[in-house]
């Protein structure tokens, strides 16, 4: 059976949810080998293995955490040339989609980015995307190369699946390259308590409706009720209400969660492109001609500020 290279996303050992993400689809294709880099990478084998991998490919060089993407597209170069895979699979990060377009260029392949399916077709891997703005959805396969497809986070569930998960030093020769951008510094972001952005099953968004940064007090209540992460759209944004790291949209994070709940959220085009994939929507809005309503599964006329105290209470009593 042909094997499928799955680039493994951890901290310190610690695998993230869309690698295990990864390793679902990648057994679709054929046996994962996964590639781990940096400090703690063979700690992750355990994680990986109890997901499918075969085999865990590491490097722990120093050069992954002191010099930009170019080692990590060296070592996964070295590693196309040792397994010869059907396929790579990245998970579509900002840093994920980089480093695969590299990779793409460097080995003369195809690339596929924002995935939000990956199955197996007759000529190699097919993936499905959605694509301007979420208006359609495609369906297309690397016509050269050694595919390289990047899937966005929450395309898949996470499956247990027995795998030897070997460990497996990778030898890598690093590029000159490699050391043209140096990291000077780093700064731990702060933590919320809350999942993150794109990684989240569940979403709570507030939009120009909230009327104020003070107000998304109310979102946060309902958003940690249901274990969710908070979003926002460009206009509560640009507005000054919620950091710009947590806007949903086409200039902000693109989300994929099993549930989106969109509070006081008008629904244009530019917030839509970043959440129309999601499984279920929920919008809560006073306009009844309000586009959002457009696209959700439910919807809610009514001021958000009686509805969200209302739904985070319920969600609480029913918790308790």
């Amino acid at each position: 059976m042909a094997e499928v290279l799955v680039y493994v996303d951890h901290v310190d050992g610690a695998v993230r949810k869309p690698t295990l993400e990864l390793l679902t689809l990648a057994r679709r294709l054929g046996e994962p080998v996964a590639v781990a880099l940096g400090a703690g990478a063979a700690r992750t084998a355990g994680t990986l293995g109890e997901h499918g991998a075969v085999r865990v490919l590491t490097s722990e060089a120093a050069e992954y955490a002191d010099y930009l993407v170019v080692p990590k597209v060296d070592a996964l170069q070295a590693a196309v040339e040792s397994v010869s895979p059907a396929a790579v699979l990245v998970s579509s990060s900002a840093e994920g989609k980089e480093v695969a377009a590299r990779l793409a260029l460097r080995i003369g392949s195809g690339l596929i980015t924002d995935a939000v399916d990956v199955e197996a077709g007759a000529d190699g891997p097919v993936a499905t995307q959605s694509v301007f703005a979420a208006s359609f959805t495609t369906k297309s396969k690397v016509s050269r190369g050694v595919p390289v497809i990047t899937v966005k986070p929450n395309s898949a569930p996470v499956e247990p699946a027995v795998g030897a998960g070997a460990v497996e030093e990778l030898a890598v020769s690093f590029s000159e390259q490699a050391s043209g951008t140096k990291v000077t510094s780093r700064t731990a972001r702060e933590s919320s308590g809350r999942p993150e952005l794109t990684e989240a099953a569940i979403v709570v968004s507030g939009g120009r409706g909230v009327n104020g940064a003070e107000n998304f007090a109310l979102i946060e209540a309902l958003a940690d009720s249901l274990g969710a992460a908070v979003g926002a759209s460009r206009a509560a944004v640009d507005a000054g209400w919620y950091p710009h790291s947590n806007q949903v949209g086409q200039t902000g994070k693109t989300v994929s969660p099993q549930l989106y709940i969109a509070s006081g959220i008008s629904g244009a085009i530019q917030h839509r492109a970043g959440m129309q994939t999601s499984k279920t929507i929920v919008a809560i809005n006073k306009d009844e001609e309000a586009p959002i309503f457009e696209l959700v599964d439910y919807g809610v006329v009514g001021d958000l500020f009686d509805v969200v105290p209302q739904l985070t209470e319920e969600v609480n009593t029913r918790k308790g």
